[in-house]
């Protein structure tokens, strides 16, 4: 996200970069503009009092360019940031703000900023990015679906979805797992959830999020899921708008077309990082993970996360979807791209077989020339064609 973060503070006044708790942001943006602007995290309370008590005076005392960190804090500084930057409009670069939570900061951000920020999300590392090969296109945008690519193939796949791809974990794999994972959701619920929300009983919230991680890849019954819990239909609604909103997880919806046939029009539910979800579903061990009855689902997250953070690190807003029909047709994704609908079908095996390709077959025949090719990410080591439009393409590859 380097360059599109440079592109961006060179023609906008100010760039906002959001994202989940430690994914890097605080150290992208220093490391990008470390030495032409001064840095200030408002986390700090008595810092966050003099914002609050005193905006004009606060801004006069830390003067742009300047990077002002975890602004969620204290949105109510961005109004007076607006005045600043609109008597210098044609100044860019001159506020950098970050924060963790996208609910607080969109409606301020759209409501003070419009027009003079770029507002760009930072997820944890995609795998391309820990392999150190973030450039490479995603499959679909490469024609020929290059088979030549051999590097990025780590010794055990499900050791990196065990672990996740928070940089801190990535950079230093001697860290403990458990015991990080551990501390991040502790500290996600005294923070986060306390600040989005005034969650009253925050042990029933906790449960709610092992809940819902077993639920991970599944159609969303918000009816079962309240019922399980003892909470209300509302209640879990507000609930999952504050996973969103910080970034936790990803609500897929249903892709919709006039074809003539009865969809599902159930979201599916995916967490955003494949280590939190093994953290919170209890698993321990690469091997649980690979060999027990949640593999599909793990897998399914982890290529969901390599597409969202591909797109998302590149500036642009991913439209990412599936595709399910009444009668039990469906397509794990279906992504928008600039030329057209790619289906792709995510299996946890090895060993790719014709028969994976006949769902993918089925949706490009309903959807004609908006269908583009089509892909089989599967775990094993070959790139080999399934049919004249399907490919098997290993995940390391994508």
């Amino acid at each position: 996200m380097e360059s599109v973060l440079d592109r961006a503070a060179r023609e906008f006044p100010a760039v906002v970069l959001t994202g989940p708790r430690q994914s890097g942001k605080t150290t992208l943006l220093k490391q990008v503009f470390g030495k032409t602007h001064t840095y200030q995290s408002l986390e700090i309370p008595d810092i966050r009092t003099f914002a609050t008590a005193d905006p004009r005076g606060f801004l006069d005392s830390y003067p742009s360019p300047i990077i002002l960190d975890e602004i969620q804090y204290v949105p109510e500084l961005l109004p007076y940031i607006k005045e600043k930057i609109d008597a210098e409009r044609t100044r860019t670069g001159q506020y950098l703000l970050s924060g963790s939570q996208n609910l607080l900061l969109s409606a301020n951000v759209t409501e003070s900023l419009a027009g003079r920020a770029a507002i760009l999300r930072l997820l944890p590392l995609s795998h391309r990015e820990t392999e150190g090969y973030p450039q490479l296109p995603l499959v679909w945008e490469n024609v020929a679906s290059d088979t030549t690519r051999t590097h990025s193939s780590p010794t055990n796949l499900w050791e990196n979805f065990l672990r996740g791809g928070y940089p801190e974990l990535v950079s230093q794999p001697e860290r403990d797992i458990q015991l990080w994972h551990s501390s991040y959701v502790q500290t996600y619920l005294e923070r986060d959830v306390r600040m989005l929300r005034n969650v009253g009983d925050l042990s029933q919230f906790q449960n709610f999020l092992h809940m819902l991680a077993a639920r991970s890849s599944q159609l969303l019954n918000l009816t079962s899921l309240a019922r399980d819990l003892g909470l209300a239909v509302n209640t879990i609604k507000v609930w999952l708008s504050v996973l969103e909103a910080s970034y936790q997880i990803v609500i897929l919806r249903p892709y919709y077309a006039n074809i003539g046939k009865r969809l599902v029009k159930t979201p599916k539910i995916y967490f955003t990082d494949v280590g939190t979800l093994c953290y919170l579903v209890g698993l321990r061990d690469f091997r649980h993970a690979r060999d027990g009855p949640l593999s599909g689902a793990i897998f399914e997250t982890a290529v969901l996360a390599e597409i969202m953070r591909t797109i998302t690190h590149s500036g642009e807003v991913p439209e990412v979807f599936f595709w399910r029909t009444v009668a039990g047709t469906e397509i794990d994704f279906v992504v928008r791209s600039r030329s057209g609908l790619v289906p792709i079908e995510v299996k946890a095996s090895a060993t790719p077989r014709r028969t994976m390709a006949t769902g993918i077959e089925n949706f490009q025949r309903d959807f004609g020339n908006l269908a583009k090719q089509g892909f089989v990410i599967h775990l094993g080591n070959e790139c080999l064609p399934l049919s004249k439009t399907v490919a098997a393409v290993p995940f390391t590859h994508i």
